[in-house]
Order: structure tokens, then C-alpha cells, then sequence
């Protein structure tokens, strides 16, 4: 990339003096190429705790959320304290993605996506134990103000279990279409080097199925700043 001007007060991003062909196949290479041994050590791993954890849950929801330690007189144990954690975690990544943002930091990528995918995936966590917390799972439903069997039956607008609901929902809507918009380029990018049918299509999908120009750049990089503003 020996065509880019890099500023002299500071290094450059990309050293190496490689091409956009040569970044394009970097970035790719972790979708494109096969897993290694030690991603799969770590995804056993990972397996492992999610079974783990899927057997706790229904262990709770058979024997009671009793036994989280919640009684008469406490009304704070596991779940609560937990979802207030995640959604702590959840709102770390936001601030470390919108600050470097903000502060148009150029080599943030790499770091933002991975707080995107930190938010997503905390108030994912999140939402399980207020859910959770209502003991009977099967009925979570009734949380949201739809028509249902009962008829009369309707959400009660002054519980705070039913401002989680509205509260975790739109964090993680907002949360998606910051992280998507963010990857549209690269799923552009995927889907133009993708060989398999199956494969173009999906990313056509993703990326809203036309080019990534210049001027969807642009306006795609002003909803940015406003989303995160």
C-alpha cells in the first residue's frame, strides 16, 4: 500500500508494505480457512460450560428459584445480582466501541467488534434471569403486551420485571444494528469472494445484497456517529 499517505506523526497502521489484495485475504482468512486444533480445544471448552450451564437452569427451574437463596425476606440473590453484572459488562463494550468512535480512532476496528460482540452477548446473559426469575419459563410470554388466551389478561406497566423487558430489548435492538452496520463492508467483502451459492447468498443477504459504495459509506458512517451519540 505504498499509494496510502500515512501521516508522519505517527506509525503506520499497516506495515509490510502489503497490498488491499494482500489485507482482504488476512482479513478473510479466519472464515474462509479451516479451524485449527486450538480453536477446537477452546470451543470443547466452551461446549462443556454451556451444557453445564443448560443443566443448572433446569435443575432451577425443577427445584424452585429457592434455591438461589430467595425467600420471604430476599428478594436480591443469584438472578438479580447476575443481570445487573451483565448488563454492567454489556454497557462497558458500548462506552469502549462509542469512545473510540467518538474520538475517531482509526485502528479501532479490531477493538470494536469485539466489544460489540461483549455488549450482544451480555445482555443476551442478561435477559436469562429476569426470565428465569419468574419460575415458571413456559409463560415468560405474558411479559409482553400481546393478545393471548385469557383474554382480559394484560401486562402490568408498573412492574419493574416489565421494565427489564422493554429495557433489555431495546439495548440488544440497538446493539445489533450497531454491531451489523458496523460489518456490512466485510460481509460485502465475504460475499464477493464467496465461491458456494449457499454461501453469496447468505452474505448478499447481510449486506443488503448491493455494492458498498462510496456514498453508503458515507452515510452509513454518519448513522454511526449518531447511534453511538
Amino acid at each position: 500500500m505504498a499509494s496510502h499517505y500515512e501521516a508522519p506523526i505517527r506509525q503506520p497502521l499497516i506495515v509490510g508494505n502489503k497490498s488491499y489484495h494482500d489485507i482482504t485475504v488476512e482479513v478473510a482468512a479466519p472464515v474462509e480457512g479451516k479451524a485449527n486444533k486450538q480453536w477446537w480445544i477452546v470451543f470443547s471448552i466452551a461446549l462443556i460450560a454451556f451444557l453445564w450451564g443448560i443443566g443448572c437452569i433446569l435443575y432451577t427451574v425443577g427445584t424452585g428459584i429457592g434455591v438461589w437463596g430467595l425467600n420471604k425476606t430476599v428478594g436480591w440473590a443469584w438472578d438479580i445480582t447476575n443481570f445487573v453484572w451483565w448488563v454492567g459488562i454489556g454497557h462497558a463494550g458500548t462506552l469502549i466501541s462509542a469512545v473510540l468512535l467518538l474520538f475517531r480512532q482509526k485502528w479501532r476496528m479490531g477493538i470494536n467488534r469485539s466489544a460489540e460482540a461483549m455488549t450482544i452477548f451480555s445482555v443476551v446473559q442478561a435477559g436469562l434471569f429476569p426470565v428465569i426469575h419468574m419460575g415458571r419459563v413456559w409463560n415468560a410470554h405474558f411479559v409482553l403486551p400481546i393478545p393471548n388466551q385469557f383474554g382480559t389478561l394484560w401486562t402490568n406497566f408498573n412492574s419493574p420485571l416489565l421494565w427489564d423487558v422493554f429495557a433489555i430489548s431495546t439495548y440488544l435492538s440497538v446493539s445489533l444494528v450497531f454491531w451489523w452496520t458496523g460489518l456490512l463492508p466485510d460481509f460485502a467483502m465475504l460475499r464477493d469472494r464467496a465461491v458456494r451459492p449457499f454461501q453469496k447468498k447468505i452474505y448478499s443477504l447481510l449486506s443488503f445484497v448491493g455494492q458498498v459504495e462510496q456514498k453508503i459509506g458515507n452515510v452509513l458512517k454518519k448513522f454511526l456517529w449518531y447511534l453511538q451519540v
